[in-house]
């Protein structure tokens, strides 16, 4: 009954928009399934939490997460988004598979220990908005209200097994400055004329640490943009980098290393998505190896970016579904979802 539940949940948050920094009809949804199961939560904007009945604070804290806001549709879409349809065992609706799986197998799991004694661990269920955006409001703004975190189960569509390590992200906004002129006039200071060298630097970009789980830093050119007019020389060329990083790096220290490396303007928008990890002899990720699961490193950031705990990215579905057109997450995902949490929880609990 609570695995059909929470699928019934999950048809219901589709149904409902929940655009990243919108999420107030779905967190109304949310707070429904804690009055139904009569379990105490908290609410901040549109984040909500809870604890287990028998939270004991000398007792170490694992948290469950996973978010309830989604992407915009994109135009690829040749269903209704948000029509949670089931035709073939799949469930189609935007936000079904990342991360809307994940969200509901973690609560239904969290709801399964809510009144159990004794557990090794205290549960922490969040279910959290604005992560696609990562938003001012998202899981960061909620820790300083929350117990202290000593372990994180971050819901994202991983296909069940255990990503033990996340890539995280520097956006750097690099500025080529020069002189302006009419183009029919000489102009030894045009900053277009110094992109080949910039480009060439940033392909020469070297990263020494490289991460046996997620490999090496991965700097990758994303935008150009400079000049408005045929005949006029433009004064600066903008261009965006996008840094990927291993946990062998704080983003301070790519920071550090890009300004060092580039003869340009180098301005990071900001270094708060960090990238994480949790170690591999964690007694959460032998038992989830012990239930038949492999561990991976993910290039793709979660939640987890704004913990400093060990965390563990895990959950139903596949990350090459999200953000695709007519997204889904099949039925049996779900279902095999919530008992292998329970199964992996059941080991340390």
């Amino acid at each position: 009954m609570l695995t059909q539940n929470a699928i019934l949940l999950l048809q219901d948050l589709i149904r409902l928009e929940s655009f990243s920094g919108a999420e107030d009809k779905t967190a109304a949804r949310l707070e429904e399934w804690f009055h139904t199961y009569a379990i105490p939560f908290q609410r901040k904007d549109n984040n909500l939490w809870a604890t287990n009945k028998y939270f004991d604070p000398n007792k170490p804290t694992l948290l469950l997460n996973s978010h309830h806001d989604t992407v915009q549709p994109n135009q690829g879409y040749q269903r209704d988004p948000f029509s949670p349809d089931i035709e073939e065992g799949k469930l189609f609706g935007l936000g079904s598979n990342d991360a809307g799986g994940a969200l509901v197998s973690l609560i239904a799991t969290f709801t399964h220990y809510f009144e159990k004694r004794n557990l090794a661990y205290n549960l922490l269920m969040v279910a959290s908005a604005e992560e696609e955006s990562a938003g001012e409001k998202s899981l960061r703004y909620l820790l300083p209200d929350l117990p202290k975190i000593d372990v994180a189960i971050v819901g994202e569509p991983t296909l069940m097994d255990l990503a033990i390590a996340e890539k995280g992200l520097v956006v750097f906004d690099l500025s080529l400055k020069g002189t302006a002129s009419h183009a029919a006039h000489p102009n030894n200071d045009n900053p277009l004329m110094r992109l080949p060298q910039l480009i060439q630097a940033i392909e020469q970009l070297q990263f020494e640490k490289v991460s046996p789980i997620l490999g090496a830093v991965k700097a990758t050119l994303t935008q150009v943009n400079a000049g408005k007019q045929h005949n006029v020389v433009p004064s600066e060329v903008n261009l965006v980098l996008d840094v990927r990083v291993n946990e062998c790096y704080t983003n301070e220290e790519i920071e550090e290393i890009v300004q060092s490396r580039l003869d340009c303007k180098v301005s990071a928008r900001s270094l708060r998505l960090k990238s994480s990890s949790i170690n591999p002899e964690h007694p959460l990720v032998l038992a989830g190896i012990r239930l038949g699961k492999k561990t991976y490193g993910s290039p793709t950031l979660s939640d987890q970016a704004g913990l400093d705990c060990p965390s563990l990215k895990l959950g139903p579905g596949d990350s090459t579904r999200s953000h695709s057109a007519d997204e889904f997450i099949y039925v049996k995902e779900i279902e095999e979802g919530i008992s292998f949490y329970i199964n992996l929880l059941k080991q340390i609990l």
